[in-house]
């Protein structure tokens, strides 16, 4: 279970924190290219039709961290094969996205506080947390082995017509 730094709180995001949201997005994507592609409407982006729940992380009143948990869709590749792999219907999965944190707090837990409030969140739903992520991504690839997660597989994706991206599959470890 990861440990909350002093200063550093996990809330439900509101709908007043989107600006600051979208404000540090562009931050991170400045510094690590995340998202890879920059949305048209990075706001709509943070709050996807699938969304059903999303967190903040604060420290000194000033968000440093964003994750979101959403229902699988066509875009998702990890949950059917966790549904495959755990005799499971998909619809028992549940997606983690949308997690970032602000380049000025890495390597202080930011992440994992995140990761550990959505998970729970999933497994208090009935629910298996389960993620994509692009291969490139390696921080929130070495995250993710860190937090035990199960890589399900390493498959290539269609994200359009002329672009096609790799991504790893992972499912949270089993309950305890």
């Amino acid at each position: 279970m990861a440990k909350e730094a002093p200063a550093c709180h996990v809330r439900r995001r509101e709908d007043r924190d989107l600006d600051a949201c979208v404000e540090l997005l562009a931050e991170v994507h400045e510094r690590d290219g995340y998202p890879e592609n920059w949305p048209e409407r990075p706001g709509d982006w943070l709050s996807p039709p699938a969304l059903s729940a999303a967190w903040v992380a604060e420290l000194d009143g000033r968000i440093i961290g964003h994750v979101g948990l959403s229902e699988g869709g066509a875009g998702d590749r990890a949950p059917a094969l966790w549904s495959h792999r755990a005799g499971e219907p998909v619809e028992k999965a549940v997606v983690i996205s949308r997690l970032f944190a602000s380049p000025a707090v890495r390597g202080r837990g930011v992440g994992a506080l995140l990761m550990e409030r959505a998970t729970c969140e999933a497994r208090r739903r009935g629910l298996h947390p389960v993620l994509d992520v692009l291969i490139s991504d390696t921080s929130a690839v070495a995250l993710y082995g860190r937090l035990g997660w199960t890589l399900l597989a390493t498959v290539d994706h269609r994200w359009s017509p002329t672009e096609t991206v790799t991504v790893h599959c992972y499912a949270a470890p089993a309950a305890p």
